[in-house]
Order: structure tokens, then C-alpha cells, then sequence
């Protein structure tokens, strides 16, 4: 298993407690205390549970007074009641720790079990030459304080096959306490690696009872090369390893005898002998491992840690929160928005600009449909009047035109020149028949009925009263940028 090159800003495995955004001080302390107390109380309910039954079903008691099920049913639920702190850690690592359950398998958040069977290689070793060299010890000291009388093959094949079972999952269980929870708990506090892993060892020797000096120090030497070897290949896959090969070892030598499980004997209590060929096996282990580290490379370091974040407000909008569906699913920017609506605010089918106009609303809310410009366009078969002629170049004085006896009035008000002549307006409408006459102005000539004055070269109507008026002109509509249609 080779791994590239870690981040060098990630977290060493001690330290991995930090990898979370909501670490505080005070979680690995509230996780150590939740994780013993949650180990006891469960642990001792399931005894309980079980000495009932056993009391129930007239088994014989043990001299200290639990259920007496025989040897390999015993040990059985040993090791269960053990393997039950591996799913507890993982929930006090996901629940206190505030982060993934799988770092505290490894750096990179789960169980690297490629690099676990190199590991149970190199395990096979030292654990073959412990057996061979405590065979010559005086007294038997491999015989795991049984008797000398074989137990028989059924009775040795039944303990290895619950022992294959149970023993991984205790091993693995004690690991993720101790080489796991507790050396990243110590970890949080202790950048050192020499000094995170000395609590977890001394709490792990003192887990087996207190023995002989010789057995406290050969688990003391084993919890500190455990603990280095997690730190320096970045997970348990090393120490777990070892601890299961050696605990099949003990248990297996133990199964060959009979009673040899009913022993309450443990590592703690190992003679001096014995003690320093377990402590040299452990040693051969951590440098057989170290030489294939090198070659394989695990991965040591976790990836940089996640940033922290903050919680915004209930329902508050950016930047501290964002409704959901914003930037893509019907949400534009901090606003809400209806499906299909233009930036940045909600409008009506149809509308036009940014703002959602009352029906039949003129520009610049809405043109009307087909409108060719922003001004709305007459009336269909609408009539538009020209301009009115210019009454004089210097003056720019308003002509009038007055209205055919009969005919209705046309409509009254200015009428701009046309595009790029003189801007000139018609101010005035004719008198009504019986209306008095005006007064004229000297030099100017009058209309045949003497009320109006004619303009030079302006041609009578029919009826010879007023002055026919010029032929209207075609309606035009400037465009947009300057263009013109008529």
C-alpha cells in the first residue's frame, strides 16, 4: 500500500481530537469520563443479565459468585462484554468528539486494510519465535497456568473457533480505547508524541490487574511501541495487529489444557522470563513494521482540518444564512425568487424591465405588444393632423385653421414640425359662424366674409370663407437611436 505525500498542514494521529471545527477543550476530558462510565454500567448490566439466566437455568456459581457455564462459554462472553467498547467508543468519538467516527481508525478516516495485512505479516514472526523460546523456560511458564492434560481435539477445535471470533473484535475493541480514544484525547493537550502515548500505556498495563513488576513493565512496553507505531503509521492498524496475534497465541495455548481458559491469569502477571522474551517479540514487531513503513509508505498525516463555521441566525438571509434553493433551485441571491423570473426581482408574465406594471400600463412599464418603439401607437385608422404652416421666419408666430360649417372640430392642441425643420405650433382654432370678428391687423388682407385674414398664396376653399388646409401627412415614429419610419 503506497500513499502519496501527506499534507504537510494536516494532523499528526495523536493531535487527530483538533480535526473538528467544534473542539473545545473540554470534550476529550467529557469523552474519557462518558466512555468509562458507559463501559462500566453497560458491562455490568449484561453480567447481570446473564447471571440471572444461569440462576434461572440452575447452572453452578463461580467463587465470585457469578454463573459458572463452563470454560469456553465463559470466556466467550469475556471477550464480548470487551468487544462491546469498540461501538461505544466510535458513538462518544461521533457524538462528544464532534467528528468522524472513522478518525480515530486512522488519518484518513477509515480502517486501512491494506496496509493491516502487512501488518499481520509482519506480526508472524515474533509470535512464532515466542512460543519456541518460552518452551525452554523451567516450569512450563507457556501453559497459561492450567493443568498439563490435553483437553482433546473437539474441545481445542470448538475454543479456537469462538476464540477466531471474539478474539479480533477485543483486541480491536481495546486498541480503539486505548491506542485510539485515549492517546487522541491525551493528544488535544500534548504535541509530543513521547508524552501522549505514556498515559494510555500506563492505563493499559494498569487495566490487567496488578501482577508481578515483571508483567506491569512488559505491558507497559507494550502499550508505548503500540502507541509509536500508531503516531508513526498513522492508524491501528499496527497495534491491532499485534495485539490480536498475541492474545490468539495466549488464549490458544491456554485451549490446548484442560481448565486452561478457566485461568484467571493474565500478561500482568508473567514471570521475569517470560516477560523479557514478550518485551524482545514486541521490539522485533515495532522494527520489522518500521523498515516496511519506510518501503510502503502509509499515509501519517490527515488531511488539512476543515475550517470552522458559524450558525446563522433562524432564518436569516446571506451572508450569514441563505434560504434553501438559493443560487439555482428558484432562489437569486439573498431574495427569494419565483421560478423563470429575470434578475434580481420576482416579475409578471410579460412584463418588461424589472418591475411587474398593472395591466394595460403604457411605457415604460409595458409596450404594447407589436409596439415598434417606447411610444405607444395611435389607434387603428386614426387620423393624425400635419403641421400647420409657419406664419413668418423671424416671428414663429402661430397660424390658425379654422373648421368647415358643419364639419366637427378636429382636436385641439399643439402639433410638433416636422423632424428637422423649424419648431413652429398652431395656437389658435377659427371662430364660430356669429362670432364677432377679431381686429384686423393694418396691411393685411381679409377673407371674402371679412373675418379672418388670408394669408398670401393661401387657396380658398370651395365655400370661399376659409383657407383650404394642406393635405395631412403620413404619421411617423422615430426609433429607437435616431431612425424613423413612416
Amino acid at each position: 500500500m503506497t500513499a502519496t505525500s501527506p499534507d504537510p498542514t494536516g494532523l499528526p494521529y495523536h493531535r487527530m481530537a483538533r480535526y473538528s471545527p467544534h473542539h473545545r477543550w473540554w470534550r476529550p476530558l467529557l469523552g474519557t469520563v462518558v466512555l468509562v462510565v458507559g463501559s462500566v454500567l453497560v458491562t455490568g448490566i449484561l453480567y447481570a443479565l446473564v447471571d440471572g439466566i444461569g440462576w434461572a437455568a440452575g447452572y453452578p456459581e463461580l467463587p465470585d459468585g457469578g454463573t459458572d457455564f463452563g470454560p469456553i462459554a465463559n470466556t466467550g462472553l469475556d471477550l464480548a462484554f470487551i468487544a462491546l467498547d469498540l461501538p461505544l467508543v466510535l458513538l462518544v468519538v461521533l457524538w462528544l468528539g464532534r467528528r468522524p467516527a472513522g478518525t480515530v481508525a486512522s488519518v484518513i478516516g477509515r480502517p486501512r486494510w491494506g496496509w493491516l495485512g502487512w501488518c499481520l505479516l509482519a506480526a508472524v514472526p515474533p509470535m512464532v519465535l515466542l512460543p519456541v523460546v518460552a518452551g525452554f523456560l523451567p516450569g512450563d511458564e507457556g501453559d497459561g497456568g492450567g493443568s498439563d492434560v490435553w483437553a482433546g481435539w473437539q474441545t481445542f477445535l470448538v475454543s479456537l473457533a469462538m476464540l477466531a471470533v471474539l478474539v479480533p473484535l477485543q483486541s480491536a475493541a481495546e486498541e480503539y480505547v486505548f491506542r485510539g480514544w485515549l492517546l487522541q484525547a491525551a493528544g488535544a493537550y500534548l504535541r509530543s508524541p513521547w508524552l501522549a502515548v505514556l498515559p494510555q500505556a500506563v492505563l493499559f498495563a494498569a487495566a490487567h490487574g496488578w501482577g508481578t513488576p515483571w508483567g506491569f513493565a512488559d505491558l507497559l512496553v507494550f502499550g508505548v511501541a503500540a502507541g509509536l507505531l500508531t503516531i508513526r503509521t498513522g492508524g491501528l492498524e499496527a497495534s491491532m495487529a499485534l495485539h490480536a496475534l498475541n492474545n490468539l497465541l495466549a488464549f490458544g495455548v491456554s485451549a490446548a489444557y484442560v481448565d486452561g481458559l478457566a485461568s484467571d491469569e493474565t500478561a500482568a502477571d508473567a514471570s521475569w522470563q517470560l516477560a523479557l522474551i514478550d518485551m524482545a517479540s514486541v521490539l522485533l514487531f515495532a522494527a520489522i513494521v518500521l523498515r516496511l513503513a519506510r518501503r510502503r509508505h502509509p499515509q501519517h498525516l490527515s488531511a488539512p482540518p476543515p475550517e470552522p463555521t458559524y450558525a446563522p441566525p433562524q432564518g436569516a438571509y446571506w451572508p450569514y444564512g441563505q434560504v434553501p434553493g438559493a443560487y439555482g433551485s428558484g432562489a437569486y441571491g439573498p431574495y427569494p425568487q419565483q421560478p423563470g423570473a429575470p434578475w434580481p426581482y420576482p416579475q409578471q408574465p410579460g412584463g418588461h424591465g424589472v418591475y411587474a406594471p398593472p395591466p394595460g400600463a403604457p411605457w415604460p412599464y409595458a409596450p404594447p405588444q407589436g409596439n415598434p418603439g417606447p411610444y405607444p401607437p395611435p389607434a387603428p385608422n386614426a387620423t393624425v393632423p400635419g403641421p400647420a404652416a409657419a406664419r413668418g421666419a423671424a416671428s414663429g408666430a402661430a397660424a390658425s385653421s379654422s373648421t368647415a360649417p358643419g364639419a366637427a372640430p378636429g382636436p385641439v392642441g399643439p402639433s410638433p414640425a416636422v423632424l428637422g425643420g423649424a419648431s413652429s405650433f398652431a395656437a389658435s382654432g377659427s371662430a364660430a359662424p356669429g362670432a364677432a370678428p377679431g381686429p384686423a391687423v393694418p396691411g393685411d388682407a381679409h377673407s371674402p366674409d371679412g373675418t379672418s385674414p388670408a394669408a398670401p398664396g393661401d387657396a380658398l376653399s370651395p365655400d370661399g370663407i376659409s383657407p383650404a388646409a394642406p393635405a395631412p401627412a403620413e404619421p411617423s415614429f422615430q426609433q429607437p437611436g435616431g431612425a424613423q419610419e413612416s
